[in-house]
């Protein structure tokens, strides 16, 4: 175990949180948000100032760095990713984070809105820090842990490796993308210029879990077109787009799974926006799945009750699908060392390693399957994407506790 002393995580992800990185589904431009930026250059310098020389800001947003081996022989290159944006289900302007020291069991009542509380009964996993520190925010914003805990994690990571140079590791490769949360956040990289031959994301949640299964991943834009009319005039004439759309959303209520009532390997279809006028209006709809042949169905529910409603309505309807990401089970399964070496440093490190499935997504999926295997390691977040958002600063630490065994144990050590 590491000397606690060492470590400035908490400070790291406290200053990282401050920066606005918040990323736009509905941009076409790559990435999304110019404001991203800001945290990676950010990151470059801090990087340089640690004494690592190879270390880039690309055209395509991607900061690169690249740390030598301290081993003499050939050892398997490892990459470690998080990302820096933030999502934009929860505003990520001005964060405000708060250290509470000492956490002692009672509410957690946010100062800047005190609707805002965070508990024990909404949150049991706050009893595993009785007596340590939590990071939240004030109340008006996310906290952005999600995925900013992870970049603190892999700096220190670096901080401790250049701090102690006789750790026995080979070449490693830091990856922070932009644009994760839209699920674009691979969408510009040329995954052989990492030139590493696995990767690990630190996107993961509670202590000691280990995950290589994410949801499969759609999205599909459902348009509806009505006919517009004055509305004086309007008898016989309007058909409301608007009021079309929400026949369909509230059918589909009905019959599908949704994020609010699923847990575990249970699939959903979330409506996320609805935009538009009377005239046409437009639904955002996600649908995930661990079983790629549900997915699938699921596609062919929203197809289906979108041509009834439009047919009721008597107006036309357009559906566009796009792919998100897949699950990068099967392809860490072709490479069962990872499961093997992740779980000796986690025994290493004194964790026990759990092993369940996200239910959402990381870069890992994609990163998969483009060539390079990717698993997830836990970071400690909890109530992402929520003003409820917060993090035990001890379940960072282990994780720093964890890479540095990784290093080794993938070095043959």
């Amino acid at each position: 175990m590491l000397e606690r002393n060492n470590y400035s995580v908490a400070d790291r992800l406290m200053r990282y949180v401050q920066i606005d990185t918040t990323s736009d589904p509905d941009s076409t431009s790559f990435p999304s948000t110019i404001r991203q930026l800001d945290l990676s250059r950010l990151l470059v310098e801090e990087l340089k100032n640690m004494g690592i020389a190879d270390v880039e800001l690309n055209e395509q947003g991607y900061v690169i760095a690249r740390i030598p081996s301290t081993v003499s022989e050939e050892v398997p290159v490892v990459c470690f990713c998080s990302h820096v944006d933030t999502s934009s289900d929860c505003s990520g302007s001005n964060v405000q984070p708060i250290l509470h020291e000492n956490y002692d069991g009672t509410d957690i009542v946010l100062p800047d809105d005190n609707s805002q509380v965070i508990s024990l009964t909404e949150y049991p996993y706050l009893s595993n820090h009785l007596g340590k520190s939590i990071i939240t925010a004030s109340g008006k914003t996310l906290l952005g842990a999600d995925d900013k805990a992870g970049i603190a994690i892999i700096m220190n990571l670096v901080e401790y490796l250049q701090k102690n140079p006789s750790i026995p590791h080979g070449k490693l490769v830091l990856l922070f993308t932009p644009d994760e949360e839209t699920g674009r956040g691979t969408e510009k990289l040329h995954v052989e210029d990492l030139g590493a031959d696995v990767g690990y994301t630190l996107d993961g949640g509670e202590l000691g879990m280990y995950e290589e299964e994410t949801f499969n991943a759609d999205e599909i834009i459902l348009r509806f077109e009505g006919v517009a009319a004055h509305p004086g005039y309007a008898k016989n004439k309007m058909v409301n787009a608007l009021k079309a759309a929400a026949s369909f959303l509230e059918k589909l209520n009905a019959i599908v799974p949704a994020p609010e009532r699923t847990e575990g390997r249970e699939g959903f279809i979330h409506p996320h926006t609805i935009t538009g006028s009377a005239e046409s209006a437009s639904i955002r709809l996600l649908i995930r799945d661990f079983d790629e042949a549900e997915l699938v169905g699921k596609k062919n529910v929203v197809d289906q009750l979108a041509r009834e409603i439009a047919g009721a309505w008597g107006i036309q309807y357009q559906l566009e699908l796009r792919e998100q990401y897949r699950s990068m089970k099967p392809i860490v399964d072709q490479f069962p060392q990872i499961r093997r070496h992740t779980e000796a440093a986690y025994q290493r490190a004194g964790i026990s390693m759990t092993i369940v499935p996200v239910r959402g997504g990381t870069d890992g999926s994609r990163l998969s399957h483009m060539g390079l295997p990717c698993t997830n390691i836990f970071t400690g977040m909890q109530g992402i994407h929520s003003r409820r958002e917060w993090i035990g600063v001890s379940d960072m630490e282990r994780a720093v506790d964890v890479l540095v065994e990784l290093v080794q144990v993938w070095a043959g050590r």
